[in-house]
């Protein structure tokens, strides 16, 4: 029986070997992590993660072929094939710090293999790593080897979040980069095998290492770069008259563009977009680059500078202060279908808030309240490092926030409402009811334009949607900064 072993059972790791375990129930599938809450949480019955599909995925084949553990070594020794899925954050001091990746998590598992190896292995990058990163992988693997041969391939994933499973069952591709000798090519022959249980083998694509590692950067930076440019629209849509939605609906059906992420919204979040573009800028600098690593700080620029700006508009509006005001915070997940924070728009527009004095209410249907807490009052760039690594910010503002698991409580007594994420549970919500509840007048300002504005301004709100014409009382408040 060939044995799969990856290390890192985080929103990779975990979902991505639970449906190979299903997809291929010849081979052992074991998932280790040094955490052992992570690990007990996924041998529960509540996982660690939220994503639609994955609790029957992981019930149908934990204790069969998938096995979760924190006995790293062991399995790891037992292994065939080692997935690495840690931790690649971005550095927060020294050479690089605030745009490279920090590999000391991924050095440290690439040690341990050495340390633990007593037979040939392949070992595979699924974490996401700078261009290159493979080459330095393999002389720590050779220079400990002991005889042992070892191959490195390149597996990006290409998951995106709420559709996790879904993109695994049914991915648009599959990319394998490997040494394009004998030996390498063999190890990519093998892996493909392992895909191909499941996946058209037209879909799996083999290029080399460096491509391997590019082409992931390359995905998140130009997904990146779409919604910067239908948010630095917006603006201007806001500015004329226009609706960004019928602009991004034109623009979309030209076959060439195409409608996907042409959403306008508060901003971008989640673990890899802008951590993968600070990357490839630092790469781009290091290349000797600059003009190709401005263009791309720029897509940092536009998302950061709207989320300013819907902050602002926020404030501007209610008489230019909401100092005492409560404000309903609808949404703090990056995006709807997950519980993941990580980098969401919403915890800069939440302190840009909390620093005018506003009193928060917030609620989102997955997100955790300590996670809440923490990403409010963390240090930029702290949340992919260890607990004990973690800087948090001084929590003299707490008291100006509250975590709430209703949206009519967090909605009621408020001056004002942000929905910042677009779970589908807001489309329905009883405006009439949260109306009359609210402080007069009433505001809404949403983030995703998921609330329909025109009936809200028939019970009475004032509502300012992205990119779409102003509300005649938004018009006439100071301009935004």
């Amino acid at each position: 029986m060939v044995k799969i072993c990856c290390i890192g059972a985080g929103y990779v790791g975990g979902p991505t070997m639970a449906v190979m375990a299903l997809k291929c129930p010849e081979i052992e599938v074991s998932v280790v992590d040094i955490s052992e809450p992570r690990i007990n949480a996924w041998n529960s019955d509540k996982l660690p993660i939220y994503e639609p599909g994955l609790d029957d995925v992981v019930k149908q084949c934990r204790g069969r072929n998938l096995f979760f553990s924190t006995d790293v070594e062991r399995h790891v020794f037992e292994s065939d094939i080692v997935f690495v899925s840690v931790n690649t954050p971005t550095k927060t001091q020294g050479l690089g710090a605030g745009k490279a990746a920090d590999l000391t998590y991924w050095e440290s598992a690439a040690r341990m293999i050495a340390d633990v190896s007593k037979s040939s292995k392949i070992v595979v990058e699924k974490s996401t790593v700078p261009v290159r990163t493979a080459e330095a992988i393999e002389k720590i693997l050779t220079h400990n080897s002991k005889g042992i041969e070892f191959q490195i391939l390149s597996n990006p994933e290409f998951l995106a979040e709420g559709t996790a499973v879904k993109d695994l069952y049914n991915p648009d591709r599959v990319l394998i980069g490997g040494r394009g000798n004998a030996a390498g090519e063999k190890a990519v022959q093998a892996l493909r095998d392992v895909y191909a249980h499941w996946v058209p083998v037209e879909r799996i694509i083999c290029t080399n290492l460096w491509s391997a590692e590019l082409s992931k950067l390359a995905a998140n930076a130009f997904l990146a770069q779409r919604i910067s440019s239908i948010n630095a629209m917006s603006a201007l849509c806001e500015a004329t008259g226009a609706d960004v939605t019928q602009v991004a609906h034109a623009v979309g059906t030209d076959t060439r563009i195409g409608p996907k992420f042409l959403n306008a919204s508060v901003g971008f979040g989640g673990s890899c977009f802008q951590k993968d573009i600070l990357n490839l800028i630092y790469i781009c600098e290091c290349n000797g680059l600059p003009e190709a690593a401005n263009y791309w700080k720029q897509v940092i620029k536009v998302n950061d500078y709207q989320k300013t700006r819907f902050a602002n508009r926020v404030v501007s509006s209610m008489f230019n202060t909401v100092s005492g005001k409560k404000v309903a915070i609808l949404g703090f997940a990056f995006k709807k279908d997950t519980g993941d924070t990580r980098e969401t728009p919403a915890i800069d527009v939440c302190n840009r808030l909390v620093a005018d004095k506003a009193k928060l209410s917030i609620y989102d249907p997955q997100a955790l309240e300590e996670q809440i807490r923490k990403d409010l009052f963390m240090a930029r760039f702290d949340w992919d490092h260890p607990v004990s690594l973690q800087q948090i910010k001084a929590e003299g503002m707490l008291e100006q926030v509250s975590v709430v698991s209703d949206a009519y409580e967090a909605t009621k007594d408020a001056h004002g409402i942000c929905v910042l994420t677009e779970w589908d549970e807001f489309k329905s919500l009883d405006f009439e009811r949260i109306f009359e509840s609210m402080r007069k007048p009433a505001f809404v300002f949403d983030g995703r334009n998921v609330v329909d504005a025109v009936k809200l301004r028939e019970i009475g709100f004032i509502v300012y949607s992205i990119g779409k014409p102003l509300d005649s009382w938004l018009k006439n408040m100071p301009s935004v900064a």
